[in-house]
């Protein structure tokens, strides 16, 4: 199964809990267990936060398994489910 979502002012963290939920069909506060028994919401936050480097900008991807999903987050915003 795949899914993404794409680039948005929400916190990173936010979108992979709202990607999952929506491949669930379910409302991402009923999602169990919660994200943060898989990783640490604020790393992936921190990870993929605004440089404050004048011209540079985030690479690169980070995946974990959630729920049975391999969950990517990219720099760009994405999130992918498989």
């Amino acid at each position: 199964m795949s899914g993404s979502s794409q680039s948005s002012p929400r916190s990173p963290s936010l979108r992979v809990v709202e990607t999952v939920a929506n491949a669930e069909g379910v409302d991402p506060t009923e999602l169990e267990p919660p994200l943060y028994d898989a990783v640490d919401p604020n790393a992936i936050d921190d990870l993929f936060a605004a440089t404050t480097a004048p011209n540079a900008s985030r690479n690169g991807q980070l995946t974990f398994r959630y729920r049975g999903y391999d969950v990517t987050v990219r720099a760009d915003g994405t999130v992918s489910l498989e």
